[in-house]
């Protein structure tokens, strides 16, 4: 056999390796399409209900296909609310926490991809040698007892044949992608949580104030009718009854303290503190409802929603976790080189002559491991199954949310006006009240059950106020809250564009 035939049946072989390499086995990722005519309502959205210029009764225009900012809660014009927020992404505990699991998951992608390069490793190996007379009879002794000092080389190489190492590295670059959109989500939850617990601790102070009146009109209303009973105008019943009745207001407040004290307590956590740690007061007044909100179409919510990519990142793992098992069920090459030198003293180290290597090649084929290797795909494929399900189910769950926020935003703007309205009446009808009493034409038993129903009215006017601010934080939060637009995983740009070009698959 000439020497130009060997090379070219070499060159052959390693052209079928590189062709071999040059696919992967199992199915390519494919997201599962949007639900049929997905739609968060029947009728078309144009705007909530609701008249003025300041405060929580202004009507709110939904705006379709507008970006949603990372910061998204500067919309509600409290600077004491941004600060906290800005302080809450630096230290909360479970953002950083998430962070680092990321930074873990990063790594593992990198140890895999390491699966596509050969392996080198170095070894030196000096020994003290006698033999014996009986493997090496020579007169003089001196041969018996000798020095050998040995360098090689270890190389090895598992080419890539079915592509199970490139699926291995999809699956783990997956499996970050998990990571990074469960950080997400936590950050979303985490500051959602946040401005939320700022809205509810103005609406309680504010129920408190109402509460407050509400007990001042009813004193005003016992200390009349008790007034009434001593010139035979009232009975002990009616006594009876107004004294349970402000016994009954007054055993709301500890309730409301105790909301109220629990609300700073959960928003002192999710800054990154202590409970005894000052914060801010928020009252109703500090903040300023959104003339505008922005409602994304249902197709957008695929990469909007880091839950939907959280979901759509396992299907991409599962799918390249079918291709891993197909490819260890099939025959692998594995390539080695073992380059040495081998001599008595350190002098004759790089001397022709005292080298010495091998070259092997090792070709293995599974046959029997009692069918672990079978159901271990035939398990591949049914995660993928269920991770498509869970997808699905995912997606039909976030369209939910942003419904049931449009209608939330819709429905409770409809009661805060309503609410409105009432207050209006109730404060009226006290007003004329105080008319007819300066008249002599009531009594001041009217005006002060005048007084308590606006009280009540107030009361009901603030709870519908706070919900409806509650509601823009919802339909923010299901949205997906900007994400994009903003930098959670606490990387500088730099640092980011850096990982990306480091993570690039094969």
């Amino acid at each position: 056999m000439t020497m130009r035939s060997v090379m070219s049946r070499r060159a052959s072989f390693l052209l079928c390796l590189t062709a071999l390499s040059a696919c992967a086995v199992g199915p390519d990722f494919h997201r599962p399409d949007l639900p049929k005519n997905a739609a968060y309502e029947g009728q078309p959205l144009t705007e909530t209900a609701g008249h003025g210029v300041a405060g929580a009764t202004i009507p709110q225009q939904f705006q379709s296909g507008v970006d949603i900012p990372g910061q998204w809660w500067m919309v509600f014009g409290n600077p004491s609310l941004n600060a906290l927020v800005d302080q809450a992404l630096a230290n909360n505990q479970s953002l950083r926490a998430m962070q680092q699991g990321l930074k873990s998951a990063w790594e593992q992608r990198r140890i895999e991809g390491a699966g596509l390069y050969p392996t080198l490793s170095a070894s030196f190996n000096p020994t003290r040698n006698k033999t014996s007379k009986v493997y090496s009879p020579v007169p003089n002794s001196n041969v018996w007892l000798y020095n050998v000092h040995t360098a090689q080389l270890n190389i090895g190489y598992v080419p890539d044949l079915w592509g199970g190492t490139r699926r291995a590295i999809e699956a783990a670059g997956a499996q970050a992608d998990l990571q990074k959109f469960q950080l997400e989500a936590t950050a979303l939850t985490m500051i959602s949580d946040l401005v939320n617990a700022t809205i509810e601790e103005a609406t309680i102070r504010a129920e408190i104030d109402a509460t407050n009146e509400l007990i001042r009109s009813q004193r005003a209303v016992l200390k009349t009718v008790t007034a009434e009973q001593g010139i035979g105008n009232a009975s002990r019943q009616d006594i009876a009854q107004q004294l349970a009745s402000v016994a009954q207001l007054e055993a709301t407040l500890p309730g409301l303290s105790l909301q109220l004290a629990q609300t700073r307590d959960q928003m002192a956590v999710l800054v990154g503190v202590t409970p005894n740690t000052p914060l801010p007061e928020f009252r109703l007044e500090q903040f300023t409802l959104p003339k505008t909100l922005p409602v994304s179409l249902p197709a957008d919510l695929l990469n909007q929603r880091p839950d939907i990519r959280a979901a759509q990142a396992q299907i991409q793992s599962a799918s390249a976790q079918i291709g891993v098992a197909i490819a260890n069920r099939l025959p692998n090459v594995q390539l080695s080189a073992t380059p040495a030198q081998a001599v008595g003293v350190m002098s004759d180290f790089f001397k022709p002559g005292y080298g010495n290597w091998t070259i092997a090649a090792t070709v293995m084929q599974p046959i029997f491991q009692g069918g672990s290797l079978l159901h271990a795909e035939r398990q591949a494929r049914d995660n993928l199954l269920q991770a498509n399900e869970t997808y699905r189910a995912t997606v039909l769950s976030a369209i939910q949310d942003v419904a049931d926020s449009l209608h939330a935003v819709t429905f409770d703007a409809d009661a805060l006006k309503a609410d409105e309205e009432l207050l209006k009446a109730t404060t009226q009808s006290m007003t004329i009240a105080r008319g007819q009493l300066r008249l002599g034409d009531v009594s001041e038993l009217v005006l002060l059950q005048a007084q308590q129903t606006d009280a009540q009215a107030r009361l009901a006017y603030v709870q519908a106020e706070g919900a409806r601010f509650s509601d823009s934080v919802g339909l923010f939060q299901s949205l997906g809250g900007g994400w994009w637009n903003r930098n959670d995983m606490g990387m500088t740009p730099a640092a980011q564009k850096a990982l990306g070009k480091s993570l690039v698959p094969w």
